[in-house]
Parts: C-alpha cells; structure tokens; sequence
C-alpha cells in the first residue's frame, strides 16, 4: 500500500473515531438529563463499537493506528519504517482536529473551544500511562496470537478504559464530578 493511501486512511481513520467520541459525549450530556454515569456509558460505548469498526475498515490499509503512542510502537518493532512515521502522526494530529471540529458543526457548537476542564497531576499522567501501555498489551498479544481479534479486543479495551480514570473523579469537589463521585466511590458525605 502507498505512504499516501495509509495517510489517507489515518486521516479519515483518525477524524472519524474522534467526530464519534466528542459527537457521542456532546449528545450524552444532552440526553442524559444531567446524569454523567449515563453521559459516560452512552459515550464509552460508542467510542468502542466505532473504533471496532474503524479498525476492521482501515486496518488492513494503514494499520488503523489512530493515535501516535501505537505509531511510535508499531514502528519499534518494524510494524512500519522510522521514516513513514511523521507522516502518520501528522495525518492523526489533522485527523483528530477535523474529527473534533466536525462533531462540533453537527451539534451547532463553536468550531473551536477551550476545555473548561483541569485535567493535570500526577493521577492523570499514570492514568494515561496505564491506559496506553493497556491498549498496547491488547495490540501486541492479539496480533501476535489471534490478529483477527485484533478490532473487537481494542474495541472492548477502550470501552473498559474509563475505569482507569475513576481514580481521578473520586476527589472530591468539582461540579458534575460530584454526582459520579458519590454514585462509582460510595462517599456518604456529599
């Protein structure tokens, strides 16, 4: 397959997988009547049954990597060569921010906005480290032992991620964290 074919597959890959995550948040906080377990569950799960099917769709062109930490992988082990590498990162990088921009068209909100959200510290950073090392297990234990289970083992790793996050929502404090504080850490105090 041609550098230009897999770069185009990132792109769409990439803005397709983040229109559907950022799309199915926007719309959970939306329906969910101001219940962020429901917001949550409503957006993990789409996130994953959209990344099952991007990757069976993308795969097989590009490898259907999606995100830079699988890219840097990948090519560690001779998945693709050191040079093709900025190349993907970019179309990624273009991909998310298309991505992004295009579920926030679909939902009449501004094309570009700023989190009103901290997230930083050293919870955050370990959560991250986690979730990507975790995806990078799946990757490699399922390419190397059933690589047609490849799709639905992501798929299913990343609709469980969040789980690694709850850490950080169980501090207290913190507008709609509060109500999922209290519902997933069992706090009687708020």
């Amino acid at each position: 397959m041609t550098l230009w074919r897999r770069i185009v597959a990132e792109v769409l890959g990439t803005a397709l997988l983040l229109a559907a995550v950022v799309g199915s948040g926007i719309m959970g906080q939306k329906l969910a009547g101001g219940n962020i377990t429901i917001a949550l569950l409503a957006n993990t799960l789409a996130t994953g049954a959209m990344l099952v099917t991007l990757i069976f769709t993308f795969g097989p062109i590009s490898g259907a990597h999606f995100n830079p930490a699988v890219t840097l992988a990948d090519a560690s082990q001779g998945g693709i060569g050191w040079g093709d590498v900025p190349a993907y990162i970019a179309a990624q990088v273009f991909g998310a921010f298309s991505g992004v921009g295009a579920a926030h068209l679909m939902f009449g909100q501004a094309l570009l906005q700023v989190s009103q959200h901290v997230r930083v510290g050293g919870g955050q950073l370990f959560s991250e480290f986690v979730a990507t090392f975790g995806l990078l297990c799946v990757i490699w234990g399922c390419s190397r032992l059933r690589s047609e289970a490849v799709p639905i083992a992501v798929g299913l790793y990343i609709t469980g991620v969040p789980v690694h996050g709850f850490h950080i929502l169980c501090q207290p404090g913190g507008d709609a964290r509060a109500s999922l504080h209290r519902y997933l850490c069992r706090d009687s105090s708020a």
